[in-house]
Order: structure tokens, then sequence, then C-alpha cells
């Protein structure tokens, strides 16, 4: 099955955390990285794709953070893990070469198969459903219940 990479663990990680703590003032990325430790080195980079693809949106200044750039119900895990897998991909070297017919032809096209069903499946889970997983856990932070639309910050 296709492996889940450490970026991508932190990427779904840091955004479930943004849907479980943000409140009147945005989650700073110091308060994930401690909630969550995660290493800010891939925080940083995982952060400013998300608020790329419109996952989060960010703040800056010393009243900064991030927000969900809308509501968590809209949100799926399978757009998060798309964000990160584009990061990945794009540090992944691409050699046709490498491999025999049989990978080419057999191999990698039942792979890409099964991933594009794990990717359906991904789309139908929301952030939503994933924050009442860990409320459920006894795991969720501040954010209510049921959020209001969250506005975008730039």
């Amino acid at each position: 099955m296709p492996r889940l990479s450490k970026k991508t663990m932190f990427a779904i990680e840091a955004v479930l955390d943004v849907a479980c703590h943000v409140g009147d003032h945005p989650v700073r990325s110091g308060d994930i990285t401690e909630r969550q430790r995660i290493p800010k080195r891939y925080l940083e980079q995982v952060l400013q794709h998300l608020v790329r693809a419109g996952i989060l949106a960010g703040k800056r200044g010393p009243r900064g953070g991030y927000r969900l750039g809308r509501d968590k119900s809209r949100i799926t895990l399978g757009e998060v893990v798309r964000v990160v897998r584009n990061l990945e991909v794009e540090s992944e070297p691409n050699d046709t070469s490498v491999g025999s017919p049989l990978a080419h032809l057999v191999v990698w096209p039942m792979w890409e198969s099964l991933r594009e069903e794990m990717m359906t499946q991904l789309d139908t889970i929301t952030i939503d459903d994933l924050c009442q997983r860990a409320r459920a856990k006894g795991l969720a932070g501040t954010a209510p219940a049921k959020s209001a639309p969250s506005h975008a910050v730039a």
C-alpha cells in the first residue's frame, strides 16, 4: 500500500491541530510544534504549502498564526494528502529507465489503481470527521464542537 510519509502525517496533524485549537486568535506554529512534536523544519514548509492550497489561511505578525482556509466540513483528508504528495513529487527523481517491462506494464499500473482507490476513500473523510474522532478520544482542543465558518486571513 502507499506509505504514510512523515510529511503527510505532519500535515494531517497540523491541520487537525489548527481545527481543534483555533479560537479568537490564530494558532501559532510554535504551539503546533510543541503539542504535536513536529520538527519546525518540516512544519514550516508544510504549513506554507497548505496555505497556498487554501486548506489553511495564515496571518503574519505578533498575533499571527493559522486558521482553516474554509469550514472543516469542507476540507477532506484527500486534499491534505495531495498537497504533501505534490510537494514530495517535486523532489523525487523521475527516471523511467528504472524497472523492467513487468514493473512498468503490470506492477506500477496496479499500484496506481490502488492509490487512486485509497485517494477516493480519503476524499470522503473530512477534517470535521477527524475532529469528532479526536473529541471522542479526549484529544480535542479549545475549538467549539461545531465551529462557524472560518474567515480567511492573509
